[in-house]
């Protein structure tokens, strides 16, 4: 069995393995983490090896007592499932390089666009021959809402809100349209102008607003929220 932990840059999320099969998915603060794997390795003795993916660079410390285990510290070094054609492969994020990973491995010679709504949205494009091709970033949902509210003198700070009415008839429904409209909008148009370059592109959405944007998208999209723990466990058996 296996554990892949990712340390993002506000919680961590990790999950149990066994094979490809996703047994358990959990997440915590950083503070509560090295408790909670605790006790997860109680609950599943039987885990012999761990993938880490930490944006923060604090996870080594974090961890240090997970002796047990044979940790694989994700970076731009270690051994991918697929052939990284990037101008600046260094700069890719790890969790742009988990993605990929996991495109290649579970959509095998398929062209994958997989769209990542985070903090930032991503788009990643993985063709049928496994090669990483690039993308996109833009600012997230929260990006959206927080960033009206600190470069304006007098608009509010909201919570993402989905409206049915079409014109904003106060200040607060106009944010609303304005930033919900906008994602929805941008999505859809990478995948339309990827879906003309690329044969039966498969489209994967997945990040923390993946459930929230899914109804508001057009059909034809696979919603997997655990992708990146996918595409790091894939890694993790790439190196074994």
């Amino acid at each position: 069995m296996k554990l892949v932990i990712d340390i993002g840059n506000t919680r961590a999320k990790y999950a149990v393995f066994k094979g490809t099969e996703l047994i358990k998915s959990f997440n915590s603060s950083h503070n509560d983490l090295l408790n909670q794997l605790d006790s997860i390795l109680q609950e599943y003795p039987y885990i012999t090896s761990s993938i880490v993916s930490d944006v923060t660079n604090t996870g080594k410390n974090l961890l240090k007592n997970l002796s047990r285990l044979s940790l694989l510290y994700l970076n731009h070094d270690t051994s991918v499932p697929f052939k990284n054609d990037y101008a600046t492969p260094t700069t890719l994020g790890k969790d742009r390089i988990a993605l990929a990973a996991g495109a290649a491995t579970l959509y095998p010679k398929q062209n994958v666009l997989v769209v990542d709504a985070g903090s930032c949205i991503t788009y990643d494009l993985i063709d049928s021959n496994k090669t990483f091709l690039g993308g996109a970033i833009s600012p997230g949902i929260a990006m959206r809402y927080r960033a009206l509210r600190e470069f304006t003198a007098a608009l509010p700070h909201l919570q993402p809100e989905v409206l049915k009415t079409q014109m904003g008839k106060s200040t607060t429904e106009a944010i609303h349209l304005g930033v919900m409209s906008g994602v929805v909008s941008e999505i859809e148009s990478h995948i339309e102008q990827f879906d003309q370059e690329f044969e039966n592109l498969t489209v994967i959405l997945t990040g923390g607003d993946a459930e929230f944007l899914f109804n508001q998208l057009k059909s034809g999209i696979f919603v997997r929220q655990n992708f990146l723990l996918e595409g790091l466990n894939a890694i993790l058996d790439h190196n074994t």
